[in-house]
């Protein structure tokens, strides 16, 4: 059981890095504009708090759902090696 957990924390941890790594890029290709002329300047007047809070909060989401799969991920492997490993001590 505690390895179990031990491979669940560690996904979560490694899924929630692996979004801060990957979420940034995919906001800002997200939040880009298309279609415009290289080099043309988009003039907006925008609020920033409300940018900031719009950004940190997908970023959190996106790493919340980087933890989730990351431990469901992990929690599945640590299943199959404990359950190799009751397997081949039955065996013996």
């Amino acid at each position: 059981m505690k390895t179990l957990v031990i491979f669940f924390l560690v996904g979560a941890l490694l899924g929630a890095a692996a979004a801060s790594v990957v979420v940034p890029p995919t906001l800002a290709w997200y939040a880009s504009p298309g279609g415009m002329p290289k080099g043309a300047q988009v003039q907006v007047i925008v609020q920033m708090p409300e940018i900031i809070r719009y950004a940190t909060s997908k970023l959190i989401l996106g790493q919340a759902i980087g933890a989730g799969i990351g431990a469901v991920v992990c929690f599945g492997f640590g299943l199959i090696l404990a359950s190799k490993r009751r397997k081949a001590a039955v065996a013996v």
